[in-house]
């Protein structure tokens, strides 16, 4: 792969929850692995005064609490890259005299005049501070097609955090704002989520193995599951929370990244654009969900109360009568070759049985059940089903049939497994730190494209909108914390002659 470029990597809101606990143990953890380019700055941005000193020291603490490995002399190296500007990025004069500073670095660190904006604000903040950066002329890329060479070319790009927009209407503005300052080759919507590890094994699984792709289509496949639970509340972020809902939060954006990697055509090769490709037209193609069939392709649900937290509706923050769903289930369609009468149930909730994220492609029935009379364990022959566990652990299950041994004939169903964390035994990495290295390289292969946004979010907009008020009607406190979400889920699969896969 080729080296990240030397770059600064400026951060907005830099005295955020997400700088300290995520972003700098990240890029500490680069820095351990020999990842990051030598000429490299970060420059925090943040409207509270304090000293370069300062503020190493307080991320210090914070990269030991949350990075994986620790070394002092490793961090003490890697902290003199890291510098602070105190500003109000709401100010427009401030953004001349970061200006200044970031000439400053680059005269110093040798930084080319590579700059790497982070966006972690609020988000109403995004379109004010793309258009202050315009404004303050500190972006003069943006010429792919000039004649000077790309390698002594400078570039800027921005990367951008979730939620992109509340709706299909306002993330098409926020694309627009970006796009009056930046290509879009330099805009980077970025979904940690995933990582590039799990990604990586997901395409592996998927087109180094000829016993799969064959067979990933709709004339073998009956259904695919894409489920993330989640064991925590919502905690202190209730009046976000209520703002936003289970469908906006895991749905729109971390669920259907992962269904893109798992129904995308197979790319002309595994270079970041042509990824990025098909991920973009099996996101397009999903099929939008009339008005008279969303309560029959979703199950919305509120958690009820327990003994460790209040039911949703009671909880502080939380408007009286609010009909935010906790629990979220859809079934999607994608109207393509490979996948045409297939569906995809995409799940996610609060308060559910169990923390997991995962895969699970349930293959057809044999055409001809030869064994219908033979005893079987299960009650008869089932399909394949193949689990691709992504979070907590990494592991690969195919269930298939087989004869029990002994006489007379008898049958049953067994699993393989494959635990890549065990056999492997690698350490685990932050997630966003092969993200932010993707971006000073310029691969866009893990970031959303401003089509792929736009796409997923008109294929749930039906589910938010007018259309959903009678799903939305007496959901609150539909299901108990530790279950796996309210009966209308089980319903919604029943109706099709299927079962969720609870582990």
């Amino acid at each position: 792969m080729r080296k990240a470029d030397p770059c600064i990597l400026v951060i907005f809101g830099a005295s955020g929850d997400l700088t300290a606990r995520k972003l700098i143990p990240a890029l500490y953890e680069m820095h351990t692995l020999g990842n990051l380019p030598e000429a490299f700055r970060v420059l925090g941005v943040s409207r509270r005064a304090k000293t370069d000193e300062q503020w190493r020291d307080e991320l210090a603490a914070s990269v030991q609490q949350h990075a994986t490995r620790w070394d002092a002399v490793r961090w003490r190296d890697f902290s003199q890259s890291i510098e602070y500007f105190a500003g109000d990025a709401a100010q427009p004069q401030m953004y001349a005299v970061l200006g200044q500073r970031l000439a400053a670095i680059d005269a110093t660190a040798g930084t080319r005049g590579n700059r790497l904006f982070y966006l972690s604000v609020a988000p109403e903040l995004y379109e004010p501070i793309v258009q202050r950066i315009d404004e303050a002329a500190l972006v003069t890329e943006g010429r792919r097609w000039c004649s000077v060479d790309a390698s002594t070319r400078s570039w800027q790009r921005i990367i951008v955090e979730k939620p992109f927009g509340h709706d299909e209407a306002s993330a098409a503005s926020l694309n627009r704002a970006l796009g009056r300052v930046f290509d879009e080759e330099d805009i980077y919507r970025i979904d940690h989520y995933l990582g590039k590890e799990v990604v990586q094994a997901m395409l592996v699984l998927r087109f180094a193995n000829t016993m799969f792709e064959p067979v990933w289509n709709h004339q073998y496949i009956d259904h695919i599951q894409i489920s993330a639970s989640e064991m925590v509340g919502v905690g202190n972020r209730t009046s976000f929370y209520d703002q936003t809902g289970a469908i906006r939060d895991m749905i729109q954006s971390h669920l259907l990244q992962i269904f893109a990697f798992a129904a995308m055509e197979p790319p002309t090769s595994i270079a970041a654009e042509e990824i990025r490709a098909e991920k973009i037209k099996v996101v397009r193609a999903l099929r939008p969900t009339e008005a008279q069939d969303v309560q029959s392709h979703a199950a919305l649900g509120q958690y009820a109360v327990s003994s460790e937290e209040n039911a949703y509706v009671d909880l502080d923050g939380i408007a009286k009568g609010s009909a935010t769903e906790t629990f979220a289930a859809l079934k999607l369609y994608v109207d393509n070759w490979r996948w045409a009468g297939t569906p995809f149930y995409l799940r996610t909730g609060k308060r559910m049985a169990a923390k997991r994220t995962e895969v699970v492609v349930q293959f057809k029935r044999p055409a001809a059940d030869l064994f219908h009379d033979i005893p079987h364990a299960a009650g008869g022959v089932r399909g394949n089903r193949l689990v691709i566990e992504i979070a907590p652990m990494q592991r690969t299950m195919l269930r298939f049939e087989t004869k029990v041994p002994g006489t007379p004939l008898r049958m049953d169903s067994v699993e393989m497994q494959a635990d890549l964390d065990k056999r492997f035994g690698v350490a685990a990495v932050e997630a966003y730190g092969p993200l932010l290295v993707d971006a000073m390289r310029g691969d866009q292969s893990l970031y959303k494209h401003r089509i792929e946004v736009e796409s997923g979010w008109s294929a749930v907009m039906p589910f938010l909108g007018a259309e959903s008020a009678d799903l939305r009607s007496g959901i609150a406190s539909n299901y108990q914390q530790g279950s796996w979400g309210p009966a209308a889920a089980d319903d919604l699969m029943r109706r099709d002659g299927r079962t969720w896969h609870n582990g």
